[in-house]
């Protein structure tokens, strides 16, 4: 089977599509919010509720992904997501923007955490195994493009004309991108349940778990690792990056558009890395990464405590925040990739979704927590800042043993990476 075979060029496009929607509504949703109350502690809240469905439907996603046709979930979620904004565009101007926009977050969050597993499950079905790296590497190279060109253009458009014009974009986005998928043909290997559905999820979410903690325990060890790497350095950067552009360094929403853009093309930098040394990556490393990631934060925390020029932190911050992206994206894509290979095709979506939710579970905390500690330490954001690098770098160092029980089908077969991140 070719890499770019008819199928996978028909999800690549869809993808590229919805996640440009996507990744404009997610910037100008809760800009807006940040805009319309000027309180880090109400954005941190409200970013904390729209991540708690990610994580508690996100097994759900792959429970579906499993037992129904993938095609018709990304369909029927892309068609819902478009009359969610039209929705969103009739109450605008009725309710209160905390209520609302919060609202709509949850719900676009619950929407992408049953999508999303879609997507992933699909993958082993439309790609032969030595495909799976290079293919996932592709569909994070979308994400981080549409999160590229998502930002920087809602930027210009919010900062000129409003949030209107941006959720209509997205509304536009949503239906082109169900459209496509219609065509979409994915081999169908739906489970049919013998029980309730109430016995059948409890059926499910404990053969997954089981294969997670018994099969795999390596996954699970992971998993864990992730969640608080994300309660700590994720939430952060998902908190701190709006509200010291907005807030402490009183830029504009333009430029606030620029640093997520940045941030998005050092994902896609990432992509584009982990697709080319797909075959020399070695993932026994992989901690090494995450220990990168802890150590960017060091000049990003410096220039905001030394008396710089505001452009100057700004630029320096932007580019700290791409570094970040582009190391976690290199990461993300071998775990995801490892996950494939090693679980069979029946609980692929059930284990991939199961692992999201909980390396996620911390984050909701995480981003309350940092809206918090903004509001308290507004004028001090360097001290946050230099907080999370030591503890995110402690738990990385303390945790690094755990990927030298990684063994991948590549290595059995005697094909032994060769890159080291040292």
């Amino acid at each position: 089977m070719k890499l770019m075979n008819r199928n996978f060029v028909l999800v690549v496009i869809g993808q590229i599509i919805s996640l440009f929607g996507n990744s404009i509504l997610r910037f100008a949703l809760p800009l807006y919010l940040l805009d319309a109350t000027g309180s880090s502690a109400v954005f941190g809240a409200a970013m904390a509720c729209s991540f708690i469905p990610m994580a508690l439907l996100s097994p759900v996603g792959g429970l579906l992904a499993d037992r129904i046709n993938k095609k018709n979930i990304m369909v029927a979620l892309d068609f819902g997501t478009a009359l969610l904004t039209i929705l969103f565009l009739l109450g605008v101007n009725v309710y209160s923007p905390v209520i609302l926009v919060t609202i709509v977050m949850i719900v676009l969050s619950g929407i992408q955490a049953v999508y999303q597993p879609s997507v992933q499950a699909s993958m082993p079905l439309l790609q032969e195994k030595e495909n799976l790296v290079t293919a996932n590497a592709i569909i994070n190279q979308i994400n981080a493009l549409s999160g590229l060109l998502g930002p920087v253009a809602g930027g210009i458009v919010y900062g000129v004309w409003g949030l209107t014009p941006v959720v209509a974009a997205g509304c536009v986005c949503f239906f082109l991108s169900a459209v496509m998928e219609i065509f979409i043909k994915i081999p169908n290997v739906r489970q049919n349940a013998q029980n309730s559905i109430w016995s059948t999820v409890k059926q499910d979410m404990g053969s997954s778990l089981n294969y997670i903690r018994k099969e795999q325990p390596v996954i699970k060890k992971v998993v864990v690792l992730i969640a608080f790497f994300n309660l700590f350095l994720t939430s952060l950067i998902i908190v701190g990056i709006p509200v010291i552009v907005k807030i402490y360094l009183g830029l504009s929403s333009q430029l606030y558009g620029y640093a997520q853009g940045f941030g998005a093309a050092g994902g896609l930098i990432g992509g584009v890395l982990t697709g080319v040394l797909a075959g020399k990556l070695k993932i026994q490393k992989a901690w090494k990464l995450l220990l990168w990631a802890s150590f960017v934060l060091l000049p990003m925390g410096a220039v905001l405590a030394a008396p710089v020029p505001v452009m100057a932190a700004y630029i320096v911050m932007t580019l700290c925040y791409g570094m970040i992206m582009m190391i976690a994206t290199m990461f993300s894509v071998q775990m995801l990739a490892y996950v494939q290979e090693v679980t069979p095709v029946h609980l692929v979506g059930k284990v991939i979704s199961m692992a999201m939710a909980v390396s996620m579970c911390a984050q909701p905390a995480g981003q309350a927590m940092y809206g918090v500690l903004f509001d308290k330490l507004g004028q001090m954001p360097y001290v946050v800042i230099g907080a999370t690098l030591i503890v995110t770098a402690g738990i990385v160092i303390m945790a690094r043993h755990i990927f030298a029980g990684i063994t991948t089908g590549q290595e059995q077969t005697g094909q032994i990476p060769e890159i080291d991140f040292v």
